[in-house]
């Protein structure tokens, strides 16, 4: 792969973290919205980055992420 695409790639995968972190942050006054964006965050990122993402929302105090693997289930399959 190109140098420059190489670039891009990996550029985009951070803008899309970006991108959750800010909709998420802004959304986070509403549970079902905030469960939904989530969901397509979930859905979108790859594994490595739902672990910083997941990190992140533990940071700012955002932590409604699922503690097991049931309630993260449920967040995904609705």
């Amino acid at each position: 792969m190109d140098v420059l695409l190489k670039k891009i790639f990996i550029d985009m995968k951070t803008t899309f973290l970006e991108y959750y972190k800010t909709v998420l942050d802004k959304v986070s006054f509403d549970h079902q919205l905030f469960a939904k964006e989530y969901r397509k965050a979930l859905n979108n990122l790859p594994p490595n980055e739902v672990d910083d993402l997941n990190g992140w929302l533990t940071f700012k105090g955002l932590s409604r992420v699922p503690q097991n693997s049931a309630q993260l289930n449920q967040l995904v399959h609705k």
